[in-house]
């Protein structure tokens, strides 16, 4: 079997239902045959470790640790499911404090152990705050850090498709910026559904806010059908962002990103934008929309900012004057 690359990608939270997926795409899209998997729970990242070998993929080199040490060293790619996973009744932004803690020493082993990291990827809730969490305590450039926001876009193009009864890759042009949590910014102004603009389309105004309402609840949603968080669509898409890094197909779903952008008015936050990810990393350009959506991504960058502070507050991160103590890149 052809793989990508023969580079280390590293799975951190392995033991859990995301980080198993994970493991089992990346082999399967042929990304790289030395995958490390990493959890603090051991038998739980050992019998991740049995069943990815007992799929028998040609070539693999599959290890699992326990040892931070032993797992980044060396890892060229990163993605990371590791912190607790939101449950029902739960918004993301329950799991602020614990899983910024989690993201703080993550960040950390990352500049201890394997500082020439090329790129990492982020999916823990809420991940537009654990990214920036991470980016800070990593050292890394902007560029080189991202956070999964794509579901929400992925969610948006899922319900038009079902409403206007067309398959899912017709409908185009719909993302969702901002914060990946219950203050994102939907835009579908520029949509298309089978190559029709959206204005051209039968969507009455109460037929849209349910549109937008089930999609920011697309992720709770899932919590109630299945009784637990969702694991299949995050871990791909995930691995896909991954295989971008690598040099395969460019990723063009929004992203979280580091914004630090005068022009835009958004400052020092992660959040998602229209964003490409390829070998160079991450860039994004200034989204743009109606009145109503650049409102509401306003509306989901104060938020942002909002949360940010929260984990300055509690010691987290430094204050953002402070930021380049930690990263010398911010």
């Amino acid at each position: 079997m052809k793989y990508l690359t023969n580079e280390k990608l590293l799975i951190v939270g392995a033991g859990g239902m995301i980080g198993s997926n994970m493991a089992q795409t990346a082999l399967m899209l042929g990304l790289t045959p030395n995958v490390c998997l990493y959890d603090i729970y051991g038998p739980g990242v050992n019998g991740v470790a049995c069943e990815i070998d007992h799929c028998a993929f040609e070539g693999a080199n599959v290890t699992w640790t326990t040892d931070p040490a032993v797992a980044f060293k060396n890892a060229s790619y990163i993605i990371s499911s590791g912190g607790a996973p939101r449950k029902e009744g739960m918004t993301r932004e329950d799991l602020l404090k614990g899983n910024c803690q989690i993201a703080a020493e993550f960040g950390d082993n990352i500049k201890k152990y394997c500082p020439k990291v090329k790129h990492v990827v982020v999916i823990f809730n809420p991940a537009d705050v654990t990214a920036l969490t991470a980016l800070i305590h990593s050292g890394l450039k902007p560029n080189q850090l991202t956070s999964l926001a794509a579901l929400d876009s992925t969610r948006l193009q899922e319900a038009l498709a079902q409403h206007f009864k067309v398959q899912q890759s017709k409908v185009t042009g719909a993302y969702t910026y901002g914060g990946h949590g219950e203050a994102m910014a939907v835009f579908a102004s520029k949509a298309k559904i089978d190559g029709k603009p959206i204005k051209d389309c039968k969507l009455c105004s109460k037929k849209w806010e349910e549109i937008k309402h089930n999609t920011i609840q697309g992720g709770s949603n899932i919590i109630k059908l299945r009784g637990r968080s969702s694991f299949q669509s995050p871990a791909y898409n995930a691995v896909k962002m991954i295989e971008a890094a690598m040099g395969g197909k460019k990723f063009t779903w929004p992203a979280g990103c580091y914004v630090n952008c005068d022009t835009c008015g958004f400052k020092n936050v992660m959040m998602a934008m229209p964003t490409v990810i390829t070998a160079e990393g991450v860039s994004f350009k200034a989204p743009k929309g109606t009145k109503e959506e650049m409102a509401d991504l306003q509306a989901s960058y104060e938020h942002l900012c909002k949360m940010r502070d929260e984990i300055i507050a509690l010691g987290i991160v430094p204050p953002v004057e402070d930021w380049n103590k930690l990263n010398k890149n911010l």
